[in-house]
């Protein structure tokens, strides 16, 4: 199968074997709906060399079930329903509108996940390289219609999702225009439960559609590991400190750890090479010194031992 059937546009990087990770920096409603807050954090991961932001829009009275709207519950703002700390920690279009400007002016692109059809329509205001479906969302197949009706890379994330869940929505959305993300869906998630073999499951399953990684654990060792076994596309929750209010922050990545992440990924990326084994220039003078027995003839396109 060739690679080229396995890459996807995201504005004008392709995400696929044989190019760079593209690394994601998950801001969901970590910024607590401060908009100074959003802006640190597009800073930060800018600075750590993400190649993108993503967001999370939802249409609070379709996406919160009417028996909680009126239950209330204690937040940084006082004790307050349901749904008014839904809108609370929800941007309007002028706020969007800033985070647009914003990321332009720091080089970064950034897009949401929406969580039902008028959030959608909210976000093809904006000219954004794909739309993510969270897992949560997976099985709504109203809304993966309207995401596949906008032409845009879908990038999918299967945690909390059977097998067969999963190919009923490649279906629904079609696999020409799609990237799969392999993800487990606690926060934080156990590293028991990541199941990063998974990554390859998806490889073999989907030949023709790009396989990335959405984690939800704690440090940074497994996501790297993801990378490893061969995912395309990651996506790390981010905060400025993961002892803020919210139910994200303490499975998010803080700055100094999305720095480090970011240089590791780039580093395995680069070592991982292209699986043909051959002896490198830098070995030749090794070789010389410390091979007795040149060994047998080299083959046909094999490079020729040095001469000792």
């Amino acid at each position: 199968m060739s690679s080229n059937n396995r890459l996807r546009a995201l504005g004008d990087r392709l995400v696929g074997p044989g190019h760079p990770v593209y690394v994601t920096g998950e801001i969901g409603i970590n910024h607590n709906g401060d908009l100074e807050n959003a802006f640190k954090l597009i800073d930060a991961a800018a600075e750590a060399g993400c190649d993108a932001v993503k967001f999370q829009k939802r249409t609070p009275e379709i996406c919160t079930p009417r028996d909680q709207w009126d239950i209330e519950r204690d937040t940084p703002w006082g004790r307050m329903t349901y749904i008014d700390y839904r809108h609370r920690v929800e941007f309007g279009e002028d706020e969007y509108r800033a985070i647009d400007e914003h990321c332009k002016k720091r080089g970064i692109a950034w897009f949401a996940s929406p969580w039902d059809t008028e959030a959608v329509a909210f976000l093809e205001k904006f000219d954004l390289p794909a739309h993510k479906v969270a897992s949560a969302s997976l099985t709504d197949d109203e809304l993966l219609r309207a995401l596949r009706a906008t032409g845009r890379t879908v990038i999918l994330s299967t945690g909390m999702s059977t097998p067969k869940q999963i190919r009923h929505a490649v279906e629904v959305l079609g696999s020409e225009n799609i990237l799969l993300c392999h993800a487990t869906s606690t926060y934080p998630a156990k590293a028991e439960e990541l199941n990063l073999r998974v990554i390859n499951t998806l490889q073999a399953e989907f030949p023709n559609v790009p396989i990335g990684y959405s984690g939800h654990e704690t440090g940074l060792q497994t996501t790297l590991a993801a990378v490893a076994v061969g995912a395309v596309f990651v996506e790390r929750h981010i905060t400025l400190d993961r002892a803020m209010w919210g139910s994200d922050q303490a499975a998010s990545v803080e700055p100094q750890g999305l720095g480090r992440l970011v240089r590791d990924i780039r580093v395995i990326e680069e070592s991982l090479g292209d699986g043909v084994k051959k002896v490198y220039d830098s070995e030749l003078g090794p070789m010389k010194k410390l091979r007795r027995v040149i060994g047998v003839v080299a083959e046909a396109g094999d490079r020729e031992p040095a001469t000792v």
